[in-house]
């Protein structure tokens, strides 16, 4: 399992020019899952990025946690985040897990980190076309694998 984790100012989605999911200062989260997660790749994931200490202290230190800032959460599928490009300049996703797979781990994901954070977390549409948008707050972005986790 990949995320990208992005923090932000505010970020959306939007479906077919309606806005799916918005949120202010946070985490947005590109999600990927790989055929070979399972639900232990959920747990250990969630609490790397409850615990990720990237928001500033009063004295401009990243110190502060997701639920130190009471920030929120937006977790967006990225399937694209195992595309391999060894190969020729057209991508393959042979190791993005197929929906089977993906679709409930992606959702234990949500459910799980919405617990950890102990505050809702908004989503994107697994398998739309979407639109999204941020403010990246630093820059900020931290990329986490739980097959590379020292």
């Amino acid at each position: 399992m990949r995320a990208v984790i992005q923090r932000v100012s505010h970020a959306s989605v939007t479906i077919n020019g309606s806005t799916k999911s918005a949120i202010g200062q946070g985490f947005l989260i590109l999600l990927g899952v790989c055929g070979e997660d399972t639900t232990e790749d959920v747990d250990w994931l969630v609490r790397k990025i409850a615990a990720l200490r990237v928001f500033n202290d009063d004295e401009g230190v990243m110190n502060r946690s997701i639920m130190d800032v009471g920030g929120k959460c937006l977790v967006v599928s990225q399937f694209t985040l195992f595309a391999s490009y060894k190969k020729g300049n057209r991508p393959s996703w042979f190791r993005a897990a197929t929906h089977d797979i993906s679709v409930p781990l992606y959702e234990e994901f949500c459910r799980k980190l919405e617990a950890a954070t102990e505050s809702t977390v908004a989503t994107g549409e697994f398998g739309a076309d979407m639109k999204v948008e941020l403010l990246n707050d630093g820059p900020v972005t931290i990329c986490m694998d739980t097959k590379n986790k020292e």
